[in-house]
């Protein structure tokens, strides 16, 4: 794929994949992208994962003919992207490493050394000049591991942006953007907004045509409109006006009061409401819907004097993930001691700018009279 007149993409698809990094479900596979810029010095930007390691050689072969590296730039050492450095440096062994100096300490915990006699430390502002493409590398520390750093080609105006506004998904998928992008950000870079923040301030000082994340598509038009939800994700804000009632339901009871208000939501116009059972739902996708809407409904059982595992599980991924800036509200369903909204609320009470509703729903068993009419209140009270 030719990216621009010297710049190529020469990564891979993985269709095998079925948990990225363990645990994220990715029905479209994965892209690992790797790119090539070519002057009078050629530079690699990146490998792959560890499986495509002859795919990436063969790729990056048909583009430089009989021509040879001069340099591989590492810019993150995550697996997915680093674990073809030393099949790199045995097929070119005059080629210069190019990376920063917790990068090169990663490399030796990785593969035994830090090559020493071939490689190039760099720093914030350094640049690294091809011939008529001059690169200037910016330091990203926990965007989102310490070693980050990320590159931009002031000839072509390409930032090379690591994991950042990466996404699931192989690039022959034909799927929203923003969904996957969503749930990659806060899956794994989400904890780390203040991070990004200072990324994203950095990048404004540069004038950038296009993005080369190592995940998904070159980014080539509308770079606002990434831009903008990168900020939006990054600072916790609000990104679309809605509810998301989060619930946990053992005989349908608690199931019952999350839909009944859902409806009672949906009847005073509220924009959007979105319901999700926990235990059946993919746990990233409950996630980015706690972050992409501004109050946040949780219902829940009693279970062992303490909440339903799998509430439990939610609750802890959300704080994990610097989850803030939110409305929350409480339902709790018990037979004989209710203790769930108490739970809840004390695990959020550690996060940031939360904002818990007046009225909290206890339900003793079942629906009744009572309770129905917390939920008109607790109703009334989100819409407002």
């Amino acid at each position: 794929m030719q990216i621009t007149k010297d710049i190529q993409y020469i990564g891979v698809n993985d269709h095998d994949i079925d948990l990225f990094e363990g645990q994220y479900i990715v029905e479209n596979g994965m892209a690992y992208n790797s790119y090539v810029i070519i002057d009078d010095k050629i530079a690699v930007l990146d490998t792959v994962d560890a499986h495509f390691g002859e795919e990436w050689l063969q790729n990056l072969r048909e583009v430089l003919g009989t021509r040879t590296p001069d340099y591989l730039i590492v810019q993150h050492m995550e697996p997915d992207h680093s674990a073809n450095i030393d099949t790199f440096v045995k097929a070119y062994p005059d080629a210069v490493i190019v990376a920063s100096a917790p990068a090169f300490n990663m490399m030796r915990q990785f593969f035994g050394t830090d090559y020493t006699d071939r490689r190039q430390v760099i720093k914030e502002g350094d640049t690294l000049v091809l011939g008529s493409h001059t690169l200037q590398f910016i330091a990203a520390p926990m965007v989102h591991w310490p070693e980050v750093m990320v590159t931009y080609d002031s000839l072509d105006k390409v930032l090379f942006s690591a994991d950042g506004f990466g996404k699931f998904g192989a690039l022959d998928a034909d799927e929203d953007w923003a969904c996957e992008a969503r749930r990659y950000y806060f899956g794994i870079v989400g904890k780390y907004g203040m991070q990004v923040q200072n990324l994203l301030k950095k990048a404004s000082a540069l004038d950038i045509r296009m993005i080369c994340p190592l995940h998904g598509p070159v980014l080539k038009e509308n770079l606002d409109y990434y831009v903008n939800l990168y900020q939006i994700w990054s600072s916790y804000g609000v990104e679309s006006e809605g509810i998301m009632i989060a619930y946990t339901s053992v005989y349908g009871n608690t199931k019952a009061a999350a839909e009944l208000l859902a409806a009672k939501l949906t009847e005073k116009g509220c924009p959007k409401v979105v319901t999700a059972d926990l235990a059946r739902e993919d746990m990233a996708e409950c996630v980015e819907d706690a972050f992409r809407y501004g109050k946040l409904v949780l219902a829940t059982t009693t279970y062992n004097a303490e909440i339903f595992p799998y509430m439990r599980e939610f609750i802890d991924e959300l704080i994990s993930h610097n989850y803030q800036n939110r409305t929350v509200a409480l339902i709790e369903n018990g037979s004989w001691a209710p203790t769930a909204a108490k739970v809840m609320r004390a695990k959020l009470e550690v996060c940031k700018n939360i904002t818990f509703a007046e009225n909290t729903v206890q339900i003793k068993s079942a629906l009744n009279d009572e309770s129905t009419a917390q939920l008109e209140a607790l109703a009334e009270e989100l819409v407002k």
